[in-house]
C-alpha cells in the first residue's frame, strides 16, 4: 500500500532564484529538471530590501513567456524561507544549478541549513551545461551596463527587458 501511494505521489521540485534577468543557463536547468520531476515550480524570490534591475512582475512575466513551451513548469513568487515555501506548495525537492567550485561552497552551506530546518526537503544539484559555466545574472548585468552585447546569454524577452531597464 505505501509503495503504491509513493508511486502515485507527484514529484515536485522548486527552482528558486531572483532571475534578474533569467539566462539561458537558468532555462537549461529548468528544462533538465522537468525530466526528473513531474513539476518544476520556478519561484521568483521577492525581497523588498534588495534592489533589483527588473521589477518582480517583469521577471515573473518573462519567465512565463520563456517557459510556456516547457511542460510541467509553473511560475510563482515567494517571500521568506525557501523551505517554508516548499512546504506550502507540497514540494519535496529544491533544485539548484552548480557552475563552479565557488557555487558549490555557497550552495553546500545553504543546502545544509535547509536540511537542518526541513529534513523532509531534499536538495538536488544539476551541473551547468559547460557552455553556460561562466554566465550569471550579475555578470550579464555588468557586461550590459558597460555597453557589451549580452544577447548570447539571454532569451529574447529578458534581453528586451534589460535593454528597456538600462534606457530608463
Amino acid at each position: 500500500m505505501e509503495l503504491e501511494e509513493a508511486a502515485m505521489k507527484r514529484r515536485v521540485a522548486v527552482y528558486a532564484g531572483s532571475f534578474d534577468p533569467v539566462t539561458h543557463g537558468h532555462l537549461d536547468v529548468i528544462r533538465r529538471g522537468t525530466k526528473l520531476f513531474d513539476e518544476v515550480i520556478v519561484a521568483v524570490g521577492h525581497n523588498e530590501k534588495k534592489q533589483r534591475t527588473l521589477p518582480l512582475a517583469v521577471r515573473e512575466a518573462i519567465l512565463r513567456e520563456v517557459t510556456a513551451d516547457i511542460p510541467g513548469v509553473r511560475i510563482d513568487t515567494f517571500e521568506g524561507l525557501l523551505v517554508n515555501y516548499c512546504h506550502r506548495v507540497g514540494a519535496g525537492t529544491i533544485l539548484r544549478g552548480l557552475r563552479a567550485v565557488t557555487d558549490f561552497e555557497f550552495e553546500f552551506q545553504i543546502g545544509l541549513a535547509n536540511m537542518d530546518m526541513a529534513p523532509d526537503v531534499e536538495t538536488v544539484f544539476l551541473l551547468t551545461d559547460p557552455r553556460n559555466i561562466f554566465v550569471s545574472s550579475s555578470l550579464v548585468k555588468e557586461i550590459a551596463a558597460n555597453g557589451g552585447n549580452v544577447s548570447r546569454y539571454l532569451p529574447e524577452p529578458a534581453l528586451r527587458a534589460l535593454e528597456a531597464a538600462r534606457s530608463r
